[in-house]
């Protein structure tokens, strides 16, 4: 019976839509953020000119993202923070490692 046992490879590929969802809004739930620099269309992640952008090479990640700040918050600790918390969401949710995160600070949002 043994020597009837089969092996299947099989392979699980995440979308880059579920990484950007993921991302924007692990961003979005970090204090001090603002918002994203621009909205998340169809067309801007085709052209990969959104405020996320996402390479993946084998099965590993790196993503590019771009916020807003809120008027008197730290831009280095806010960006910090959103390095991590996209670093730790996108590899808790979806398994994907994650080599680098990328924040562009934009802008600052005075309310």
């Amino acid at each position: 019976m043994d020597d009837v046992k089969k092996s299947a490879q099989s392979k699980l590929r995440i979308s880059e839509d579920v990484i950007i969802t993921v991302a924007r809004l692990a961003a979005l739930d970090v204090k001090g953020v603002a918002g994203l620099a621009g909205e998340i269309t169809k067309m801007s992640k085709l052209r990969q000119n959104g405020p996320i952008t996402v390479s993946v090479i084998g099965d590993v990640a790196a993503l590019e993202i771009k916020i807003k700040v809120k008027n008197g918050a730290k831009a280095t600790a806010v960006a910090e923070e959103v390095q991590n918390a996209v670093k730790e969401n996108v590899q808790n949710m979806t398994g994907v490692t994650v080599a680098r995160v990328n924040v562009v600070v934009s802008g600052v949002v005075f309310e």
